[in-house]
């Protein structure tokens, strides 16, 4: 047991100090208690358990306590959105006989793909029938997917999605992971109205245009999907904002990254003329991504920084510790 509660002293390190000196042998003991005989290491649930609660707690300490239901919020938003994207990739799988050049392609459709968006159509329905732990494996498994389509493509010579397709899509549910468990049974039923619609427009809209999946077209419905998505944030932050509720702003904040994944090939084309590349090459493409992804998380960082510097600090004052009666765990 020595072995098992130093690592899960370790893992306190994700809350604040005063909170740790308050309660950490607490927090520490309920998880031995709860260990089978023999455990060396903590399980994958008490390490995501502990440090989500240490990270709640920092939040609650610099004044962004709300920004937890606003990542939620913003999951919800980017499991609608991954769903859609999902949709329109499978119409797109499904025109793979009308290129009108010999490509290698993945039996009747285009590409691996229609594997992935297969999962994440099913993720839908998942989310709607049944818990949230049935959702967040399916999102997993599409992730997986996302993530083998790549060797799987190198190794065997198969045809797979573009990158500026995955990379976003896999960003989307990686956010998505973070949904609430006990929604609305509306915010349920959204995903899985959405992506049927999505699938059936364009698949209408390829065969009204004879587009091919890999034409080069479909780099059109992610810079589209991002503005959808930016202006579907803005205005739920604002009819929230109107109520004081600033849910709607840290959702906004946190979704980012996946808005400007989602216009990624453009930014690309962007960054491939300043560096005076002739295309948006991987290299270009991996920098570009690690620009966004690097301006998103310092605007969110500031945004933290700035709510916490608002606050009025109370002199000599450190983390308070958590009130009587509240979870040792989480703070609440």
């Amino acid at each position: 047991m020595r072995d098992l509660e130093r690592r899960y002293r370790r893992l306190l390190h994700a809350y604040p100090l005063g909170y740790r000196r308050a309660r950490g042998a607490e927090i520490v003991g309920t998880y031995l208690d709860l260990a089978e005989p023999g455990r060396r290491w903590p399980s994958p649930a008490d390490a995501i358990d502990v440090v989500t609660g240490g990270v709640r707690e920092r939040l609650r300490a610099a004044g962004a306590a709300d920004l937890i239901p606003g990542v939620r919020l913003a999951a919800t938003l980017a499991f609608t959105t991954a769903t859609a994207l999902a949709g329109i990739w499978t119409a797109a799988e499904t025109t793979a006989g009308q290129v009108p050049w010999v490509v290698p392609t993945f039996g009747p459709f285009a590409t691996t793909g229609i594997i992935v968006w297969t999962v994440w159509l099913l993720a839908a329905v998942v989310r709607c029938l049944a818990p949230i732990r049935w959702t967040r494996m399916t999102i997993g498994l599409a992730l997986l997917l996302s993530a083998a389509a790549l060797p799987v493509g190198a190794l065997a010579g198969l045809p797979r999605p573009p990158l500026f397709v995955l990379v976003p899509q896999a960003t989307l549910g990686l956010l998505a992971l973070a949904m609430p468990a006990d929604p609305p049974r509306w915010h349920r039923l959204v995903p899985l109205v959405v992506a049927p619609l999505a699938t059936l427009a364009a698949a209408h809209g390829m065969v009204e245009r004879n587009t091919p999946y890999r034409s080069g077209e479909w780099g059109n419905f992610l810079p589209r999907a991002g503005v959808a998505l930016l202006l579907t944030a803005m205005l739920t932050a604002a009819i929230l904002a109107l109520r004081h509720d600033t849910r709607g702003l840290w959702a906004l904040l946190t979704l980012l990254p996946p808005i400007g994944l989602l216009g990624l090939y453009p930014l690309s084309e962007i960054t491939a003329d300043l560096v005076g590349a002739s295309y948006p090459d991987f290299q270009v493409a991996t920098a570009t991504a690690g620009i966004v992804v690097i301006l998103s998380a310092v605007t969110l960082t500031a945004a933290v920084a700035a709510r916490r510097g608002a606050r009025p600090a109370r002199a000599g004052t450190v983390t308070a510790a958590p009130t009587a009666g509240a979870c040792p765990t989480c703070g609440r």
